[in-house]
């Protein structure tokens, strides 16, 4: 007997959960509410759980096959390029065809290629693999994103469940560097095996309980000029970023690869101007709070990615620590946002999530001026652990803060939209942190060159609460 979730009973619940918070009590939801929470965030962690294990698993690959370096950093570099370069258009199509259609679509054919990928005899397999689930991940993270949204109405009901999408979402990422080393011990191919598992259930929970996907009084049209110099500008542009530390981002090949995708994005704007029914529609980039969530998420990620990446030269290559030994550096940042995560919803009630954004931004300035004090030796209670608490309480608030702020005021219409750019706000921004980090700290061979790449840092920190000024004023 099917215990979906229908319309009229989300509508209910819905209506039952906000007026217990209008009445000053907490929200309360029932077990099916849950279970579609519990389905969603899954989806995250997922996506955190893969990218985690896979970078601590490289060093076996690349030994199986016999590869360089070089070849072997495109083993998680397909996947980045491709769900970077597909979440918008992942987005969008979740609006268009049906959010539910488009998750349990997607979570089938990760199951499916990682599967394929433990069985992979080939190194360029390997890769193909990689970027199909990345493919993948970019319709079904921005769907289990818009779902979450369109399920849990805007204000206490919604904080409170982004606040636990972001527990997910950093538990899946801690977790999986050491859960990645576990596995990768006995055999590599078992973290391609785990994800499967994970697709797997979120697919048949996915079947079992999301209502259907409500009937369009329309029929869907794609703008396929719109789609294809999306695609190909968005695929260019990561493609780019992820391969400047290689190249260098002063080289031709980088200035050339930003220069024709910028082409390939104007060109998708003029088309989306002209088109009866477009792709994206262009007005909700005049909603001065949407602008400033993404451009704050696209700088957030770019310095929580390069902070990362630092941290594992000093320890690894410097202090020859292995990567799950930095993930216990890293465990009080996520126990952090565990803690925090459920609470930030009535956080975000009782301050208003602008005050709880700015907090949680105002929290990454100290956390990376005490991150300079790192000396010869890893301090590891008077630097690290301060660090790694700081820094997961400024991530904690933050990012479930521009989730939030994100997707407020948007259509359920358009809420795979929203989703689909905050995801590539993050994702990109990340990999140009990186990019930008790499090209200051190169050739990282002593602790003297690792300085500047914290300076920088440290001024992704101050952009980031400065672009909050984009926000439109409110009384």
């Amino acid at each position: 007997m099917s215990t979906s979730l229908t319309p009229d009973e989300q509508k209910r619940d819905g209506e039952a959960a906000e007026g217990a918070a209008a009445e000053g009590g907490p929200v309360r939801w029932k077990a099916r509410q849950w279970i579609l929470l519990f389905i969603f965030s899954g989806a995250i962690m997922l996506d955190g759980l893969e990218n985690s294990m896979i970078a601590v698993a490289i060093p076996e690959i690349q030994a199986a096959f016999g590869v360089s370096a070089a070849t072997a950093q495109w083993v998680p570099g397909a996947y980045i390029l491709a769900f970077g370069a597909f979440l918008l258009l992942g987005g969008r199509c979740a609006d268009l065809f049906g959010r539910k259609r488009v998750f349990v679509i997607g979570m089938a054919v990760f199951a499916v290629i990682s599967l394929l990928g433990a069985f992979a005899d080939d190194a360029l397999l390997i890769i193909v693999t990689r970027f199909v689930k990345g493919v993948a991940a970019g319709f079904t993270a921005p769907a289990a994103m818009s779902l979450l949204a369109t399920t849990f109405r805007e204000g206490p009901e919604r904080n409170k469940a982004f606040g636990i999408f972001n527990v997910f979402e950093a538990s899946g990422y801690s977790s999986g560097l050491l859960i990645g080393g576990l596995l990768a011990a006995v055999n590599w191919r078992s973290t391609f095996v785990l994800p499967a598992v994970v697709a797997v259930l979120l697919m048949l929970g996915a079947l079992k309980y999301l209502p259907k996907d409500p009937p369009r009084t329309e029929r869907a049209r794609l703008d396929i000029g719109g789609a294809l110099t999306l695609l190909l500008g968005m695929l260019l542009l990561v493609f780019t970023v992820v391969s400047a530390p290689e190249v260098g981002l002063g080289s031709w090949r980088s200035i050339g690869g930003f220069a024709l995708s910028a082409v390939l994005l104007v060109s998708f704007v003029l088309i989306e101007r002209k088109v009866a029914d477009p792709l994206i529609r262009l007005g909700i980039f005049r909603d001065r709070n949407i602008v400033a969530a993404n451009v704050s998420s696209f700088l957030l990620y770019g310095g929580a990615m390069a902070f990362q990446f630092v941290l594992a030269l000093y320890l690894q290559n410097l202090n020859g620590w292995e990567p799950w030994h930095m993930s216990f550096v890293l465990l009080p940042a996520g126990l952090m946002v565990v803690v925090i995560g459920p609470k930030l919803g009535d956080l975000m009630e009782r301050f208003g999530v602008n005050k709880v954004l700015v907090v949680g931004l105002v929290s990454f300035i100290p956390c990376y001026l005490l991150l300079l004090r790192i000396g010869p030796e890893p301090a590891l209670w008077t630097v690290l652990v301060p660090v790694s608490v700081i820094w997961g309480f400024g991530f904690a608030l933050s990012l479930a803060a521009l989730m939030v702020s994100g997707t407020n005021g948007v259509s359920d219409e358009e809420q795979g939209l929203a989703a689909g750019l905050l995801n590539s706000s993050l994702q990109v921004g990340g990999a140009f942190g990186l990019a930008v980090v790499t090209a200051v700290i190169v050739p990282a061979v002593q602790l003297g060159d690792l300085y500047p790449g914290v300076w920088v840092i440290l001024g992704f920190a101050v952009l980031t609460l400065a672009a909050q000024g984009l926000r439109k004023k409110t009384p």
